[in-house]
């Protein structure tokens, strides 16, 4: 299979591991959007499929053209893209709610809509790792150093929070990650970590003081953990289905196509489509699931270590977790053990604008891949 790789840069593992997981896209979506194919097309689950099919290509099309451009280049637009995510994510707040929450908006004149955070995750990664290689000299100042960091990371953030708790969670911590190892005072990041709690909890005193029809989702992030907590207290509907699928799924599953839980479970082909994969791969399809997700994060720690302290550096960090971290979430849900959070999994979950921001983060990885690999073939010429 490497030999199909032969005129395609960057890292052929992450190359190879993102189309295996496309094809468990492809597989897993057609079976489990059979119940809203029947609700919604009468009854014809080829337009998923299709659909999911040209969400995929379009994908590798991106990540094609991203790993072909200098990744350099993403320092110099960061700034401008965490401009527009901002002005994105003010529009968003006031947008039409779509499934009780404000997090999208509509796409004119094709049956689409945008997930502005998925922007602001990216864009807010690169001009964090940005400043970070910036400001290596005054890492350790509080000022000069932290602060640049610190304040446009609580901005997005918080402006993601109201109608996204768990993505703003993610994004907060991966932040977090990339400037524990850029080398920030200890000191500073756990006062970081503070001062994120200390806002938390004023926001949820400040929507509870409000009236309930303002409170956006505070009342699903509250039941979402009760039932966690207290499941017997709680309707666990969604949670049933997906214990049921993975039960009966067993070791080797009864094989792709076979679910009957993707009738019953909802959201079985984006939140829970790891449940619908349990189900029909068993407990081997699972496991490797879950290898395919480290794979891409060791190839990736590989990159970082081979050029530590530069740009690309904290831009693979960011951008890898960002990935692995969103994933392990979505299975710890779907096997009950996280609360619901609404993360897909990346790749593999059906969705347009996730498989797309997915490509484009891929495609950054690869680009720096790319240059590491140079960099070192470089240096080895030389010496020799």
């Amino acid at each position: 299979m490497l030999s199909l790789f032969k005129n395609i840069k960057g890292d052929k593992v992450i190359w190879i591991v993102v189309i295996l997981l496309s094809l468990v896209s492809l597989l897993s979506v057609y079976s489990s959007t059979g119940a809203l194919a029947q609700k919604e097309m009468k009854g014809h689950t080829e337009y998923y499929l299709l659909k999911q099919a040209l969400f995929i290509l379009f994908g590798f099309v991106l990540i094609y053209a991203v790993h072909l451009i200098k990744y350099t280049y993403f320092a110099k637009i960061s700034s401008l893209l965490l401009f527009i995510s901002i002005i994105l994510l003010v529009i968003t707040l006031f947008s039409a709610p779509t499934n009780e929450a404000a997090r999208w908006i509509s796409i004119p004149l094709i049956d689409m809509t945008f997930q502005t955070s998925d922007l602001a995750k990216l864009s807010l990664i690169m001009y964090t790792a940005k400043i970070l290689t910036k400001k290596q000299s005054e890492i350790k100042n509080f000022k000069t150093g932290f602060l640049p960091i610190m304040i446009p990371i609580i901005v997005v953030c918080g402006l993601i929070l109201y109608a996204n708790f768990s993505t703003a969670a993610i994004l907060f911590s991966i932040c977090w990650v990339m400037m524990f190892v850029a080398g920030v005072n200890r000191k500073y990041l756990f006062s970081m970590i503070g001062i994120a709690l200390v806002f938390l909890m004023l926001f949820f005193i400040v929507l509870h003081s409000l009236p309930p029809q303002k409170q956006g989702r505070i009342a699903t992030w509250q039941n979402r953990i009760e039932s966690f907590i207290n499941p017997e207290t709680k309707d666990t509907y969604q949670v049933d289905q997906a214990k049921i699928a993975i039960a009966t799924g067993g070791i080797w599953g009864k094989f792709p196509g076979n679910s009957s839980q993707r009738n019953f479970l909802p959201s079985a082909y984006s939140d829970y489509i790891y449940a619908i994969i349990i189900e029909e791969d068993g407990l081997i399809g699972a496991v490797i699931i879950i290898l395919f997700y480290l794979i891409i994060l060791f190839r990736s720690v590989r990159i970082v270590v081979k050029e530590p302290g530069s740009f690309g550096t904290f831009l693979v960090v960011g951008i890898s977790f960002s990935l692995v971290f969103q994933a392990l979430l979505n299975m710890g849900v779907a096997v009950d053990l996280l609360p619901v959070t609404g993360q897909t999994l990346p790749f593999i979950s059906k969705g347009g604008t996730s498989t797309l921001f997915s490509s484009i983060a891929v495609g950054i990885i690869l680009s720096v891949s790319e240059e590491v690999e140079n960099k070192i073939n470089e240096n080895a010429n030389e010496n020799n």
